[in-house]
């Protein structure tokens, strides 16, 4: 497409190896501030949340309100985040995001009742829309932007996401001391410490704007029509499609999977233990995705993966009741967690060039980060309608909707 031949502009700034040597600390520091990001305003809430709920006295559905609040408002901003990206790069925006997010948790630390809670959370979700995967991976696009750095930008998406992927493993515990050693409130400041005091200066320091002001009325001109172009053809609704469905089995799967373990007649601990190696298994399987990508096209490995989770899915309740069935089935539907996000911005890439990635991961993310939110909720009140089996066919048929979406859309 010949959108794709703009964005080699950048590679005026000074050549092959500066590139390559700022890249990498690009990629470090983000690969930093992922970790820590998701670990700080995502992860640790459901430690915070059994004694959030003793001391606000209010419902543990009351407070896990303000979690699925914070990802709305996240999808919500999606699309103004990616316009934002594209115009001005990641530089500023991560790191007024970063701010804005110590800020909130330091607040979170504060709160006296659920409203306020609410509040905290709605800012959160602002700065989460700055700084977290779409933000991040829009930096890396951009400054590894054309055909001759696709294998570098892959790396680097891949880079992230492992170091990132250990997230949950990291400050799961980590909170948990915490809060064990200084109670809840203190915990929240400690975290937001540790969060603006790596997140800002990583931030300010080493992002770098991708475009010059003289480029940027041309560069915007070219972007509007990218994206006008794109979101009236069918393959970009494909990938809506696609991502929304696989990213709503997966959050369903995130939320209850424990639940659902336990239903079927397992300890808690071994609950607990298998669902602990989603986060592992997600890096092992973007390890497998992006081997293969010289191999196939990135939508038919991630079409085939996403078919997998659905078979895993169904499976759940036909041979869960042993260990080895349960084990079995988290395995395979733990190797497709992390799929989605590397595929994404290869795809979006691939097909529109990186002048207006940003712009189009944030719609898309409006559509995804949306559903997985709201997925969970619905799948707690079919659980209770009618049973996990039907909540596990419902994952199942996302799933395969996903998988014949990417088809679809490799076949375009």
């Amino acid at each position: 497409m010949s959108s794709a031949s703009p964005t080699a502009a950048p590679d005026a700034r000074g050549g092959g190896q500066p590139r390559s040597g700022h890249g990498r600390r690009i990629v470090a520091a983000l690969a930093v501030t992922q970790t820590i990001g998701y670990g700080v305003l995502y992860y640790a809430f459901s430690v915070f949340l059994a004694p959030m709920a003793r001391d606000l006295h209010a419902t543990n559905a009351q407070i896990a309100a303000a979690l699925t609040l914070s990802i709305l408002i996240a999808a919500l901003c999606a699309p103004l985040v990616g316009r934002r990206l594209d115009a001005r790069g990641g530089r500023g925006l991560m790191t007024a995001g970063s701010l804005l997010g110590a800020v909130a948790v330091l607040a979170w630390s504060r709160v006296e009742s659920v409203p306020q809670l609410y509040a905290v959370f709605a800012a959160i979700g602002v700065a989460c829309a700055m700084v977290l995967y779409e933000a991040a991976f829009a930096v890396i696009v951009s400054w590894f932007d054309g055909p001759a750095h696709a294998r570098s930008r892959a790396n680097a998406l891949l880079a992230v996401t492992v170091v990132a992927g250990f997230a949950s493993a990291i400050f799961l515990p980590l909170t948990g001391l915490l809060v064990e050693w200084y109670g809840w409130r203190h915990a929240v400041v400690v975290l937001a410490l540790i969060y603006g005091l790596a997140a800002i200066p990583l931030h300010a320091l080493v992002l770098r704007r991708r475009t010059h002001a003289r480029q940027a009325p041309a560069r915007a001109r070219e972007r509007a029509e990218i994206v006008r172009a794109a979101t009236r053809r069918r393959p970009f609704w494909l990938l809506v499609i696609a991502f929304t469905a696989n990213g709503g089995a997966v959050a369903v799967m995130a939320v209850l999977l424990i639940t659902y373990l336990v239903h079927l007649g397992h300890s808690p601990v071994l609950a607990a233990t298998l669902a602990g190696l989603l986060g592992v298994l997600s890096v092992t399987g973007r390890l497998i995705a992006t081997g293969l990508q010289t191999r196939m096209p990135a939508a038919l490995i991630a079409a085939t993966i996403f078919a997998f989770q659905g078979v895993a899915a169904v499976l759940l309740p036909l041979v869960g009741r042993t260990v080895p069935g349960a084990i079995g089935a988290v395995l395979l539907f733990g190797l497709g967690f992390g799929i989605a996000s590397i595929t994404l911005p290869h795809l979006l890439v691939g097909r529109y060039g990186t002048a207006a990635y940003a712009s189009l991961a944030g719609r898309i993310a409006a559509f995804a980060v949306a559903d997985k939110a709201l997925a969970p909720l619905g799948a707690v009140a079919l659980a209770q309608a009618a049973g996990y089996a039907w909540v596990m066919g419902a994952v199942a048929t996302a799933c395969v909707i996903a998988a014949l979406a990417l088809v679809a859309y490799h076949r375009v």
